[in-house]
């Protein structure tokens, strides 16, 4: 951690119950300095939702402009390790470019002439610490997921975090058992699950009309610009100055000491195991967690995991992007993918099978007649989604579950990872869904989680 950091200190005593998860004991806030009631659920007469939001590059600048244009939100706070950086990818993200936007915003709409204006943080732990923000948006790369949402939870706050909700199977757990425990509404950002034909086609699934659930085909291809220019740049970086504005150590955070390069960080983390999980962590996330839907195992996964593929040659980038791997589960449905094809996901029975597109959600279907069948009132119903963030919106004031709850993200997370645990040891590995661990690898069970960084733990 850098002295600057530790030289915070003396502010950040006074939240240390929420400062990182492994405080030790839990940090209470006055349901009445909130602006929602959070022992009874009941909503503050002004209704609003006061909004904190963490880690705002490009996802996190989108669910913002999202967050604000609901009337009955008010977003009072950015944080991010970045100042600002002009023109990256051919866009300004960071903290100062994140804060002038909420007050652009704010200024031009009519009623807002109580805002106060948006506090620009580049330490959570500052804004965790407010008082009267509510809820948190953490859309950072995914090694930080797990160590601020815990103490968001701890700190009374409710929670939308990006996908994958954690980057081990461990942090994922210990998310899911937070935010239960201190009673926080948490929403994963698989978005996909909000999409109303989505939903449609797993209650086709759900309600037998493809007869029999047999397999679940997986298309999850590497074959985008920025894949190519991964593989373009797979090799050795050369180390570079930090860039100003840019706290490095605390980006690295929990994760081990690197040098810095411009392509360790900044969107191409994600391509770097350390930080994320390439392809299958991103949009594996989305279309693995449709498959758990249709599947009817939202609370549970496969017992057994066979992977096999190529990872890039020897350089900053370390991920597969080649794969084929093939899930068991125990209700005998088998499901399978490679890295190509149409992204999407293909769920397929004894009387027909339905493709889902991903994004978009549009659906193929054999026969084609499926997609005119009525749900019917007796039948399963799954339900339609204001859309994804006004879903969590919604939740938070009622304090009934959203449509991607902690222990949903956490069961997709831990999919994905353990298909990336499969694909590095090269061994199948069985899975006991209800203990969480591999029952049959040593090697791969002691991978469900990573040693963090001093002073991060959990």
């Amino acid at each position: 951690m850098t002295n600057k950091t530790i030289s915070r200190r003396r502010f950040l005593k006074t939240v240390s119950g929420a400062s990182i998860a492994a405080a030790g004991f839990p940090y209470f806030v006055p349901a009445c300095a909130l602006g929602q009631a959070r022992t009874t659920g009941r909503a503050a007469p002004s209704g609003r939702i006061v909004i904190g939001c963490i880690g705002v590059g490009g996802q996190g600048t989108s669910n913002m402009n999202a967050f604000m244009n609901n009337p009955d939100t008010q977003v009072v706070a950015v944080c991010d390790v970045e100042r600002g950086r002009a023109a990256y990818r051919g866009s300004t993200f960071g903290r100062e470019p994140a804060k002038q936007l909420v007050e652009k915003y704010y200024a031009n709409q009519k009623g807002s002439g109580t805002y106060k204006g948006c506090a620009a943080y580049s330490d959570f732990r500052e804004l965790l610490a407010r008082k009267d923000i509510d809820a948190v948006s953490v859309c950072t790369p995914d090694h930080w997921h797990g160590l601020i949402s815990i103490a968001a939870a701890r700190a009374g706050k409710d929670i939308y975090c990006e996908k994958p909700l954690a980057n081990t199977v461990f942090e994922g757990r210990v998310i899911a058992d937070t935010v239960k425990r201190y009673g926080r509404i948490l929403q994963t950002g698989t978005h996909e699950r909000s999409n109303d034909s989505v939903r449609f086609a797993c209650e086709l699934v759900r309600n037998g009309r493809i007869g029999k659930l047999q397999t679940i085909s997986i298309n999850l291809p590497c074959d985008e610009p920025h894949h190519a220019e991964i593989i373009k740049n797979a090799g050795p970086q050369p180390e570079m100055p930090v860039a100003e504005g840019f706290d490095y150590d605390f980006w690295l955070g929990p994760t081990p000491d690197e040098p810095y390069t411009e392509r360790r960080c900044h969107f191409w983390w994600r391509f770097i195991l350390h930080y994320g999980g390439g392809e299958m962590t991103d949009r594996g996330a989305d279309i693995i967690d449709i498959a758990q839907l249709g599947n009817g195992t939202d609370s549970s996964g496969p017992v057994e995991i066979t992977a096999k593929g190529k990872r890039l040659p020897k350089g900053l980038y370390d991920v597969f992007m080649e794969y084929e791997f093939e899930f068991k589960y125990a209700n005998g449905v088998q499901m399978v993918g490679k890295s190509e094809g149409t992204r999407g996901l293909k769920f397929e029975g004894d009387k027909g099978w339905i493709f889902i597109h991903i994004h978009g959600g549009r659906l193929e279907a054999e026969p084609e007649s499926l997609l005119k069948e009525v749900i019917g009132p007796n039948e399963l119903h799954l339900g339609r989604s204001p859309g994804h963030q006004r879903n969590w919106l919604d939740c938070v004031k009622s304090r009934s579950e959203p449509i991607a709850p902690a222990e949903v993200g956490h069961r997709t997370g831990t999919i994905c990872h353990l298909t990336n645990i499969a694909l590095l040891t090269e061994k199948p590995i069985k899975w006991d869904p209800k203990a969480e661990r591999v029952t049959n690898n040593t090697e791969a069970d002691m991978m469900l989680t990573r040693p963090m960084r001093n002073p991060w733990y959990l």
